[in-house]
């Protein structure tokens, strides 16, 4: 099953977005990571999904079915470099296990995650680029890559975890239901390649800290499709794992994008496998329709009629 995933997935497609505001949809879906740059100033996003996974595990020997909707709510305000941000899942699991000769089957639901954060751009290495003007004297210069490239945009992400409820079965016991989260984001854009990293620290005040680092490489095929693969690797008492993610998008305007991802693992404690479906879309605050008035042209003086006497031959002003 995981290799037809794989396969399937590869033929795939992602979208991201590669500046403060784009003139096409910033996405962070279908990845779980993020781009360093906010949606913009006025405007308003929504992206959400919904998934299946199957995971089985070869100690305690229970298979569980999960069903989820993701969803992420941003909004810029203020300025271009800051974007509030609402983003969670909700999950609904059955599990399925051996009990002393017996079928059991347990089923529950909760917020796996539900977190309200802000995201401020610190560095744009891209702000002052768009200025410069090309060497018309060389493509290379040009094209060729260039020490500056490696330097990426950098920000910073902090909130909270917010959970409603008690005895969430998808929290170790001892995490609150009001916690700490903080990241680093980077992003370097590559022409039709996008490298994005992200460094997140999780309910690091609690009994239960979650530490996680995402790489994704994202290329865009044309201006309609990409393709993306990512690794994330998640350091927990709890649950720890190393992930890997591809997928895919299609732009079917500006302002709406639609995606298909696939997930799986390399290990059997639990072995996981895990398809979604996406949808994102922008709601464009940020343009204001402008009335250009036409400007009067002035009036043009009338040629004077010339009559042929008054015609000066060039060759008798040099006698």
């Amino acid at each position: 099953m995981k290799q037809l995933f794989l396969t399937i997935s590869l033929s795939l497609m992602c979208f991201h977005g590669f500046a403060q505001y784009t003139e096409t949809i910033n996405s962070n879906r279908p990845g779980a990571s993020q781009g360093a740059f906010s949606v913009g100033h006025k405007v308003i996003q929504f992206e959400m999904g919904g998934l299946y996974e199957q995971n089985q595990h070869d100690l305690t020997q229970i298979d569980a079915t999960q069903w989820g909707v993701d969803y992420e709510f941003r909004f810029g305000i203020i300025m271009e470099q800051l974007e509030l941000n609402l983003k969670g899942r909700y999950l609904s699991t059955t599990e399925e296990y051996i009990q002393g000769g017996q079928n059991i089957e347990n089923s529950y639901s909760n917020f796996q995650s539900n977190t309200l954060a802000i995201k401020y751009l610190v560095y744009d290495p891209y702000k002052k680029r768009a200025f410069e003007k090309p060497n018309i004297y060389s493509w290379k210069a040009n094209n060729s890559f260039q020490w500056r490239d490696l330097i990426p945009a950098v920000s910073i992400y902090a909130g909270a975890n917010i959970l409603l409820g008690d005895n969430n079965p998808y929290l170790a016991p001892g995490v609150g239901k009001l916690t700490p989260t903080a990241a680093l984001v980077t992003q370097n854009n590559w022409g039709k390649w996008v490298f994005v990293m992200n460094f997140i620290a999780d309910r690091f005040t609690s009994d239960d800290p979650y530490y996680s680092g995402i790489f994704t490489m994202t290329h865009t095929l044309n201006a309609q499709f990409s393709v993306f693969a990512e690794y994330q690797a998640i350091k927990n008492d709890f649950y720890a794992d190393d992930l890997v993610r591809l997928g895919g998008a299609y732009l079917f305007s500006k302002d709406l994008q639609l995606d298909l991802y696939g997930l799986t693992n390399f290990k059997d404690t639990p072995s996981r496998w895990q398809v979604g479906l996406g949808l994102s879309y922008r709601l464009d605050n940020k343009h204001e329709d402008e009335i250009i008035m036409e400007k009067k042209q002035p009036k043009q003086k009338k040629n004077k009629k010339v009559k042929n006497s008054e015609l000066v031959d060039p060759e008798s002003e040099l006698d």
